[in-house]
């Protein structure tokens, strides 16, 4: 099974005959076969050259940056090698029909609703209670299929996941400061934590639609723009909840992330190398997890239920069968 590379040391990565050799300052070398990685995810100062870039793209490895304070910054996405004109064809003619547009987008919305309301439910039936939180988004859900605009339906989205947040206080079982949302910079230890492992799931669900035939800068939820994969935007709304929020929780009410996991001085906003491995490391042991799919039948890996929801909205798309978005049933 292909695995993520993540390189926190500073160093060259280089091709090295049919494998990658990451050589760090200290002239350590470490060498990794090419066949065995799926996506890398650079966390620290690294030197390539065109020869590098050329050998990944023919494997279709995705490189992802973070910068010092471990936000995303952009990614490599090598030239697309699955390609359909056609489905490109219904892609735009889904975003440009109103109509067709607000259903796909309603759909993202009741799955990460519905993955929301479960995360709650959770914690509720094991002594945290949200039952006040839980019967305010439940009202909120019911609203979902009456939205016919995209603005009212980020309007409902935007109130539920302020209900959500509010119950943090609650399940986190550290003393945190945490009443709302903040982005751009975060304010606190919670917000960071929060933006660094939506950016890793981004970044995941970006690796996951390059294995498929979707162009991921058109969405339906988010409105396209420039310098960013807005689709991946619209499919992570479904997998923060499902696969970021509970490893954040599980990482947090475990005492393996705390305060000292960041830099006070720096208003919590830098996370520090070492916790920000074991962030890594942990979300890998989640997305490698496996779970009995109720439709296939089957076990498969949370990872690559990303890919098969990008294969669910290509049916609905071409008119095969309707999408419905994943949604928890435990």
């Amino acid at each position: 099974m292909k695995k993520s590379l993540y390189i926190y040391n500073c160093g060259d990565l280089k091709r090295k005959d049919n494998t990658l050799r990451f050589t760090t300052y200290d002239d350590e070398k470490r060498d990794v076969p090419i066949e065995r990685i799926s996506d890398i995810y650079v966390m620290s100062e690294l030197s390539f050259n065109t020869k590098f870039i050329n050998f990944i793209s023919q494997y279709g490895i995705p490189m992802h940056f973070f910068n010092y304070y471990h936000f995303y910054t952009g990614s490599y996405y090598p030239r697309e090698s699955l390609l359909s004109g056609e489905l490109l064809v219904k892609q735009v003619e889904h975003y440009i029909d109103k109509e067709k547009r607000i259903v796909i987008a309603r759909k993202f919305i009741e799955a990460a609703a519905e993955n929301i309301y479960r995360n709650l439910r959770y914690y509720n039936s094991r002594g945290k209670d949200v039952t006040e939180h839980m019967r305010y988004i439940e009202g909120l859900k019911k609203k979902i299929p009456n939205a016919q605009e995209i603005d009212q339906l980020m309007g409902i989205e935007g109130n539920i996941r302020k209900k959500y947040y509010e119950a943090w206080s609650v399940i986190i079982n550290q003393e945190i400061e945490f009443e709302k949302r903040v982005m751009h910079p975060p304010d606190n230890m919670i917000n960071s934590l929060i933006s660094f492992v939506n950016s890793l799931i981004y970044s995941k669900t970006l690796t996951e639609i390059y294995h498929t035939q979707l162009n991921p800068t058109i969405s339906y939820l988010h409105e396209p723009g420039s310098r960013r994969y807005s689709l991946c935007l619209d499919l992570s709304e479904i997998f923060k909840p499902l696969i970021g929020d509970r490893l954040i929780f599980s990482l947090l009410n475990k005492n393996q992330i705390t305060e000292n996991s960041f830099t006070r001085e720096l208003n919590f906003l830098h996370l520090k190398k070492e916790a920000s491995q074991l962030i890594v490391n942990e979300l890998e042991k989640k997305l490698q997890a496996t779970i009995m799919h109720k439709d296939l039948h089957r076990k498969v890996s949370y990872q690559y239920l990303i890919r098969l929801e990008a294969y669910k909205l290509i049916k609905h798309l071409i008119g095969e069968k309707e999408y419905e978005g994943f949604k928890m049933w435990w």
